[in-house]
């Protein structure tokens, strides 16, 4: 399940899932998503280690700002992950 957590001013929907372990290490997966002319720019990464795991129709000027976006947010966005979302935090 994806947990809203900001909307950009230009309409980008910023989500993430609960935490989840695997390997011994707490994991949240964080979705970018925004509308486009012909479907959705989107992007998702897995914290704590940035990676790239789903990138449709985003250019690589997107993604650094995504990674920036996510090094400033990462102990919110754990906070929110663990309580079940911002609304429940």
């Amino acid at each position: 399940m994806l947990y809203p957590y900001v909307t950009l001013g230009d309409g980008t929907e910023i989500l993430h899932t609960q935490i989840f372990e695997e390997d011994g290490v707490e994991k949240v997966e964080v979705h970018f998503e925004k509308p486009i002319n012909n479907g959705f720019m989107s992007a998702r990464f897995v914290l704590p280690t940035y990676e790239l795991i789903i990138r449709d129709n985003v250019s690589d000027e997107e993604i650094a700002f995504f990674i920036e976006f996510l090094e400033h947010n990462v102990p919110l966005i754990y906070e929110f992950a663990r309580a079940g979302g911002a609304e429940s935090a």
